[in-house]
């Protein structure tokens, strides 16, 4: 049962369907839409992966092999069943189970289990109430036991206006001759710019350059805005303009042809992390040049190159070599989709009665045991960061 489509959620089903798994993968009609984007995308991503491995030698495997290949996530795709919000779907025995909005992406969904009386809440990703493009989480008022993400469980998001940022980051690497290059979830957060880029334009507040989403994955996700309108606030003509503000490049060549533009441009490329895609041929040309900026627009989990360049290296390996960065490095922290410490705490107020137990997980350990110390302190409840593979008995 999958709560949403990022592949920190999904990207490990192709290779379970592989490895002999048969039975039903749930989830909601918008997650199934996305999954079928993004799944054999990343078998593509796996044998490209594999091949510039083998091509410029620096994988420790001889040859590198994919994990899964396209065909083999499309295959797992054949196991997937829609399940609407709110419909109870029964399993087996005394257990069904339920989907909820989450807000997070098109299609995020909680999942609520239950077994007779007794209940198990899900929250994968949990939105933020008060999001530009996507509607907010649904209120959740009872769940025996909840199993909770703590991305931003130690921060509180910056309360800037992302218009304002983003168009001063615009305007001041335009005026230098530089471009902008921003490294994006493919799904939600290439969108999401997109809207911004698209009502900064519309307003004249930016220079008028060209704009680039450089992306196949994200060129598909963007299209589902319009089958799932109930996910989101846009109307049509929002979703008409963030779908054409930027050239959309498919191919290879295609993609290589925006680096030998000498305009200052925007380029949105997967992946966000910076951790494969074509952002990385984009910043071997860009991060040298000191009049371009690197725009990072979301979480930068410890130890990828995008937590490498929030922390100020002067040269990242890419490909096997390394890159100097000269380019000015940028963080919006105003447009994640994932709610910060305050808006989970809010959340969570809607409980009519305390769960038994509440298990903290999905975040950093210094994450997840501050907001185990928040959620103590504000509610009394019982709570635990659990460790790998620690078995629970629920009652």
């Amino acid at each position: 049962i999958i709560t949403h489509a990022h592949i920190d959620h999904t990207g490990y089903l192709p290779l379970l369907v592989k490895n002999g798994f048969k039975g039903k993968i749930y989830t909601s009609p918008g997650t199934k839409a996305l999954c079928s984007i993004l799944l054999p995308d990343s078998g593509y991503l796996q044998e490209e992966e594999a091949r510039n491995a083998n091509k410029y030698g620096y994988s420790k495997h001889t040859p590198a092999l994919p994990l899964y290949t396209q065909p083999d996530a499309r295959e797992s795709l054949n196991y997937f069943e829609a399940v609407e919000f709110g419909e109870t779907r029964h399993l087996f025995g005394q257990f069904s189970f339920e989907f909820a909005r989450a807000g997070h992406i098109i299609g995020a969904s909680f999942i609520k289990i239950k077994n007779g009386n007794t209940s198990i809440l899900f929250t994968g990703d949990i939105g933020r109430p008060h999001d530009q493009v996507m509607r907010p989480p649904s209120i959740i008022e009872e769940a025996d036991y909840i199993v909770m993400e703590s991305t931003y469980g130690d921060r509180l998001h910056d309360k800037t206006d992302p218009l304002i940022e983003l168009k001063e980051v615009i305007n001041q690497t335009a005026k230098r001759g530089g471009s902008i290059i921003i490294p994006a979830f493919a799904v939600g957060r290439a969108q999401s710019l997109l809207y911004f880029i698209y009502q900064l334009k519309s307003s004249g507040a930016i220079a008028d350059i060209p704009v680039f989403l450089d992306s196949p994955m994200a060129i598909d996700a963007s299209g589902i805005l319009h089958t799932y309108r109930n996910d989101h606030h846009l109307n049509d003509e929002q979703c008409y303009g963030l779908c054409h503000v930027a050239a959309y490049t498919r191919t290879t060549d295609e993609s290589k042809q925006i680096d030998l533009q000498k305009m200052p441009k925007i380029i949105i490329s997967a992946s966000g992390m910076i951790t494969g895609g074509r952002i990385l041929h984009h910043l071997k040309v860009f991060a040298p040049d000191h009049r371009s900026t690197i725009l990072l627009t979301g979480y930068q989990a410890g130890g990828t190159r995008g937590d490498r360049l929030l922390n100020g290296e002067r040269a990242i390996k890419i490909h096997g070599q390394f890159v100097p960065v000269r380019a000015q490095v940028e963080s919006m922290t105003n447009i994640s989709a994932h709610a910060d410490y305050q808006e989970m705490l809010d959340w969570l107020s809607h409980f009519k009665k305390p769960p038994k137990k509440l298990f903290i997980t999905h975040g950093e350990s210094n994450s997840a045991e501050s907001f185990k110390q928040k959620v103590e302190k504000q509610f009394g409840w019982q709570c635990v960061v659990p460790s790998y593979r620690q078995i629970e008995n629920l009652a």
